[in-house]
């Protein structure tokens, strides 16, 4: 009796009752509304939090011990590392251990996705109406109002990289979808790169390649023409933005060539790339002075200001927030102890989401959808890191960790399924 209730329950889920329709509500509104409100992803987070609580008992994680201990792991380290870092330098204020402790306390919501047992559907939904809202939001910015680099209500590099995140796991989602309505996540994946384009934003193009490279290594699960001709209409329209002009595509792929050109040459260095260009070689001259030091903010700005002094950075360097690219912020601030506990709140997770696709690639596309969008966010994330900071915002923070623990719960969720069902 226990396991024929134990098989209805996974196969399911709890249905009509307040719990269950709030936690849908959430893995909905989670992404609808990042974009397009300040309050979005806060909201979720607590909401999260309370059917994580009070679903703690029906969650079961030590069942799933084994498989998730490596992510809790690595976020335990940098909540840990941030801590020997406010111990070392008094100066930082408790601030420092928002980001990582509000990262690591989003294992709430993996708990209501395994205790609740959500249809995926209200993620890719949400998904849908993120990136169509936040596309329609941003082009009026730009078309509308004429701003040259809309940012919506956070800045325009994050909110193209995010828009564009969320527009390849709406891509994922196609898997998950049949017959004609693949085009509803497919309408995703095109808004999410409309969004993108629209704000200007260049760091996003690596993670473009990423997902393209693997679309091939898994696009046997487009089992339906129109799906496979959705992806296929979406990755041309990424090509096809270069050569329209009102894109703006063109232009900025151009502009960021002769920015490199004319920094190595010794000319102008005031310039998006320039100003990177000249950051990094701060970092790196930093890092090689202390590449096992954990320092502080203040440390940090002094010591470039050093190096401004000699004459070995430019002025401007002074008046940036962040190194611009993830790798060399943790090297800055953690050293190679820094890094190496950065790097595994990303391998962790992306280890994760490959073990399912390898241990399940001849299951369902249920398990594959998840899984495959899981890793789109994990290595989408890595390539905006590559020219921008974007653990930098606490919004950015939460939603990739929200999301991740989201895409974790509905893997094992649909495991389950078909396990029980097969």
């Amino acid at each position: 009796m226990n396991n024929t209730l134990t098989e209805k329950h996974i196969l399911k889920g709890n249905v009509n009752t307040p719990v269950s329709y709030l936690t849908l509500s959430l893995v909905f509104l989670l992404p609808s509304l990042v974009l397009i409100t300040r309050f979005g992803v806060g909201l979720t987070s607590f909401g999260f939090l309370l059917v994580g609580i009070f679903c703690w008992r029906k969650a079961s994680l030590v069942r799933h011990l084994t498989e998730i201990r490596w992510v809790l792991t690595a976020l335990l380290l940098s909540l840990g590392f941030a801590l020997l870092g406010m111990w070392l330098h008094p100066e930082m204020h408790l601030r420092s251990l928002e980001k990582p402790f509000r990262m690591l306390s989003c294992v709430t919501v993996l708990m209501a996705v395994l205790a609740v047992r959500p249809s995926r559907k209200a993620l890719w939904y949400g998904l849908i109406v993120g990136t169509v809202s936040g596309a329609v939001f941003i082009c009026y910015q730009r078309w509308g109002l004429g701003i040259e680099r809309p940012g919506g209500l956070i800045n325009s590099i994050t909110f193209g990289d995010l828009e564009l995140c969320m527009g390849m796991m709406s891509l994922a989602g196609v898997l998950d979808f049949k017959g004609r309505n693949v085009l509803w996540p497919a309408l995703g994946a095109v808004a999410g790169l409309v969004g993108s384009v629209a704000t200007g934003t260049r760091g996003g193009w690596i993670a473009v390649l990423f997902a393209a490279l693997l679309f091939l290594r898994y696009g046997h699960f487009l089992r339906t023409r129109v799906a496979r001709a959705s992806a296929l209409l979406v990755f041309s329209l990424l090509v096809g933005t270069y050569f329209v002009d009102q894109t703006g595509a063109r232009e900025r792929f151009n502009q960021g060539i002769s920015d490199v050109k004319t920094y190595f040459d010794g000319g102008q260095a005031f310039t998006n790339v320039g100003v990177r260009l000249e950051l990094w070689k701060g970092a790196v001259m930093l890092i090689e002075q202390h590449p096992f030091r954990i320092a502080g903010t203040r440390q940090v700005e002094a010591e470039m200001k050093q190096l401004v002094d000699a004459g070995h950075l430019q002025p401007f360097v002074l008046n940036a927030e962040h190194f611009h690219n993830d790798i060399l912020q943790q090297l800055v601030f953690g050293g190679i102890p820094g890094l190496l506990v950065w790097l595994a709140t990303m391998i962790a997770p992306l280890l994760f989401f490959l073990r399912i696709l390898r241990t399940h690639e001849s299951a369902s596309p249920s398990v594959v959808a998840p899984a495959l969008a899981g890793l789109l966010l994990v290595i989408g994330y890595f390539s905006f890191g590559l020219t921008e900071v974007i653990f930098w915002s606490v919004m950015s923070c939460m939603f990739y960790a929200q999301t991740l623990f989201l895409l974790m719960g509905l893997c094992l969720n649909a495991r389950d399924e078909a396990e029980v069902a097969a």
